[in-house]
């Protein structure tokens, strides 16, 4: 169950709302950072000051908590983020052509967000699923066998 969240409401008043939710223990920064991040796209340096005070934690180690995991962000990012294998076998097969289509069609390069804030595009050494790459993930669908024919398709049902 997550907490509902609304339109507007400031940083203090959600994490406030999710630590009531979730408790005060240190086993529950992770849940609590992963709802930050799924309702505001990432976690600001507000939050993690806001919790670091609330559940009597240092701040340096929730940092290091929200940038070691991949499902987290300490960056503002698009509405819609693109992670692109990069890993030896999505290279073999073909993944240089889908990384040059992206860069292509969205106008943008590896880390960069658009200006419309639409789309951020990121690099990751492996999605774990190699045995059908080249592989993206948009948000959390998974595209395999990816050719650059199909990346403006594939983008097209982000509109």
């Amino acid at each position: 169950m997550t907490v509902e969240v609304k339109e507007g409401q400031d940083i203090q008043k959600v994490v406030q709302l999710l630590i009531e939710h979730h408790g005060h223990e240190k086993s529950e920064l992770i849940p609590i950072l992963q709802e930050i991040n799924s309702k505001f796209g990432y976690i600001s340096d507000d939050a993690i000051t806001e919790i670091s005070e609330r559940m009597n934690i240092p701040s340096s180690h929730i940092y290091s908590v929200a940038t070691f995991y991949r499902m987290l962000s300490t960056e503002r990012h698009g509405q819609h983020v693109i992670q692109f294998c990069e890993s030896a076998p999505c290279h073999v097969a073909g993944g240089r052509m889908v990384w040059e289509r992206l860069q292509k069609e969205l106008g943008l390069k590896k880390g960069e967000t658009s200006e419309d804030e639409k789309w951020t595009l990121l690099t990751t050494s492996c999605l774990g699923v190699c045995g059908v790459g080249p592989v993206m993930v948009i948000d959390n669908d998974i595209y395999g066998n990816v050719t650059p024919e199909q990346v403006p398709d594939i983008l097209s049902h982000y509109s």
